[in-house]
């Protein structure tokens, strides 16, 4: 074996393009090239505006968890680039294959399937949602930072591990051809002897692993960090959905971690784990990956219900209807994500009774999830409404998402499930929960909070037409799936012998340019936005009348967050401060604040991990050892560091925080119709709450 394990020449896309020349290689070879353009583009754009310093220093390093949860959103946005590519792709080629092979070869379209599925669960979604939740969750309870803030960072950098490994597969090698899931025997050894299912497991191990941590992270932050008098039952819904997903995070993330390590062996040691001939059982894969499966499901909606809770009272003017009621269901949602797994595959060979039991099971958190529909309408009942951005996407998810709702009901029935199992009408399903369920949740999240991060709003014209591009591209691409699903086609189709099927197959493609055109619309919003910052800029910190601790500091927030640790003595507290006139008031003292100083440690595991990733990929095992060693020496090492945090002076911290409130005093009040307007100064008019 070479110095390079298994890596040959012939293994990188341009030169596999070169010796084998066809339409379906070049579009390989294109997205190889464009992953090194944008990586090169990249760096050349920093070293043009003499960035690096400021990048490493107040990025790359940092332990802020605020600065950790814009890193989270960045990568998201640039992993679902790419997977909207790639539907794009498949669409194209589907409507293209009808009565005919299409562009792509058999083999490039399953890798399609399996990276664009793999990057939307566990290098979009995820990230996405923990990125929401690392912003948002300490601002709300009145926290400084998370509980754990050295983790929370290697939580970052081993996500971004695993994001390399699976750009890297563009460039070297080929990715998995057994889907998201990656299903045993296909994915053992004998049927894929390849490196594509070892770039899945280890990039999808990275991502577990991190995943894990941040659910550790996020529990012991909301049970410990609380501010004075914020109980459980006065916190933000957004804090009880985050709780409850740290909770999934840290008992789902587990079997998927195990299921992964056991593939490996099966892989690289014939343990024969799921060899039934062998005494294993492919079963095993099955429960253990939708152990993590089903709950994942929850893991990605949850976030994004609570940020529906807060867009739908932020912008209607009210305190949230049957708060009570929409925790209970939250925690009832959790509690039931764990019972219903094997709906995933009621085909594969269960009793009646067993199947029965789960798809009653499964029906049950149609229940909950009712419970919080009706209370997000009755929120907007009489409100003061602001049509935002926000509330626009707010409001498509309410009609869609009950939708896939319904078909899920139908789904959890097993004889049903039989009929359709494995057909496109199962496609549109789980695309109708997580694209106007989780997606446009974390959109409407941004469009929120980014006013908070980076001190001016978002463009509301370009955001009304991201907004109308999602929801007809949803609508396009999926709902004609429902119809293709009940007439028998099945999914993963790379070529169709019946013409019938070409008017929906034209309908879903257009939906697809749609929807990539809602991301590209999405980014010009940044663009336009950042350009017009100063016209967009709300200095007072509050454009949306806010209801919740974080409106109350400054935007962006300083490192520490609040000058004083606030004191909470009700559900809305910062509406409560607002109407008693007390918004702006300078506390009578100031205490030095500690903070963690950044380091480079979880960068450097981050980086090693995918190092490591990529030797036991390729079967470079010096590499492998090495990186692996690294990671270990950079934990041992960091346990030596005495000084690792600093410490702010009190009068600096008075200096910052007198010097913001002077300059939100002289701001003039802005009106709620005024709030999507340039008089917006971000210093809402203060009232009674509502």
């Amino acid at each position: 074996m070479s110095l390079l394990g298994i890596l040959g020449w012939s293994d990188i896309i341009f030169v596999k393009a070169w010796q084998n020349p066809s339409i379906s290689e070049a579009i390989a070879a294109g997205a190889g090239g464009a992953a090194v353009l944008g990586a090169l583009g990249a760096a050349v754009l920093v070293t043009w505006l003499g960035a690096w310093r400021t990048l490493w220093t107040g990025w790359l390093t940092s332990l802020d968890h605020k600065k950790i949860g814009i890193m989270y959103i960045v990568l998201a946005l640039v992993m679902i680039a790419r997977a909207l590519i790639e539907a794009v792709l498949m669409r194209v080629q589907q409507a293209a294959a009808v009565g005919d092979p299409g562009f792509l070869s058999a083999d490039h379209y399953n890798q399609l399937f399996t990276t664009h599925g793999t990057i939307m669960i566990f290098f979009m979604a995820m990230p996405f949602l923990t990125g929401v939740i690392n912003y948002v969750m300490p601002l709300q309870i009145g926290s400084r930072d998370m509980s754990f803030p050295m983790m929370n960072a290697v939580s970052l950098w081993l996500t971004v591990g695993g994001a390399i490994l699976m750009m890297a597969s563009l460039i070297f090698g080929s990715f998995s051809t057994g889907g998201w899931s990656a299903y045993p025997p296909y994915t053992g050894a004998s049927f894929s002897p390849g490196v594509g299912v070892d770039y899945w497991i280890w990039a999808v191990t990275l991502a577990s692993v991190g995943s894990t941590l941040t659910g550790i992270n996020i529990a012991v932050t909301i049970y410990k960090r609380r501010a004075p008098g914020m109980t459980l039952f006065h916190m933000p819904l957004f804090c009880w959905t985050a709780l409850a997903v740290s909770i999934l995070m840290i008992f789902a993330m587990s079997p998927l971690t195990v299921a992964t390590a056991m593939l490996a062996l099966d892989r690289y040691a014939e343990f024969k784990f799921f060899t039934n001939g062998d005494g294993g059982n492919m079963m095993i894969y099955a429960n253990l990956f939708w152990l993590f499966g089903h709950p994942e499901v929850y893991i990605l909606i949850l976030p994004a219900f609570g940020v529906y809770s807060e867009v739908f009272t932020t912008f209607s003017g009210k305190t949230l209807y049957g708060y009570r009621s929409l925790v209970l269901a939250t925690m009832c949602i959790a509690v039931l994500s764990f019972t219903v797994w094997l709906h995933h595959f009621f085909t594969m060979g269960q009793s009646a009774e067993i199947n029965a039991a789960f798809g009653i099971a499964t029906m049950l958190i149609g229940i909950p999830t009712g419970v919080k529909v009706y209370d997000w309408l009755l929120t907007m009942v009489r409100g003061r409404i602001v049509a935002s951005t926000a509330l626009i996407f707010s409001s498509v998810f309410l009609v869609t998402f009950v939708v896939g709702g319904v078909t899920g009901i139908i789904l959890a029935n097993p004889d049903v499930d039989y009929q359709v199992h494995n057909s496109l009408f199962l496609v549109a399903h789980f695309h109708n929960m997580l694209i106007p369920g989780l997606l446009f949740g974390m959109i409407a999240a941004v469009q929120v909070w980014f006013p908070k991060a980076f001190g001016f709003r978002l463009d509301e014209r370009w955001g009304r037409i991201s907004a109308l591009l999602w929801t007809a591209g949803f609508y396009l691409a999926f709902m004609p799936l429902y119809a293709m699903g009940l007439g028998g086609a099945m999914r993963r189709m790379r070529s169709w012998a019946d013409p019938d099927w070409w008017p929906w197959l034209l309908a879903a493609e257009i939906g697809a340019f749609l929807l990539l055109g809602g991301l590209a619309t999405l980014l010009m919003q940044f663009w336009v936005s950042v350009r017009n910052r100063r016209a967009l800029a709300v200095p007072g910190g509050d454009p949306w009348d806010g209801r919740t601790l974080e409106w109350g500091t400054s935007s962006p927030p300083p490192e520490y967050n609040f000058a004083v640790v606030p004191q909470v003595d009700s559900r809305d507290a910062f509406t409560a401060v607002k109407a008693a006139g007390r918004a702006y008031s300078a506390p009578e003292t100031y205490e030095d604040i500690e903070m963690p100083k950044a380091t480079m440690v979880p960068l450097a595991i981050g980086l090693l991990a995918a190092a490591c990733g990529f030797g036991l990929t390729w079967h470079i095992w010096w590499l492998a050892l090495l990186a692996f060693i690294g990671i270990w020496g950079a934990v041992i090492l960091r346990s030596f560091q005495r000084e690792t945090s600093r410490v702010i002076p009190a009068a600096e911290v008075a200096r910052q925080h007198e010097a913001w409130l002077e300059m939100v005093r002289g701001l003039p009040q802005t009106p709620r119709r005024a709030g999507l307007t340039p008089a917006n100064s971000g210093r809402a008019e203060q009232g009674e709450p509502a």
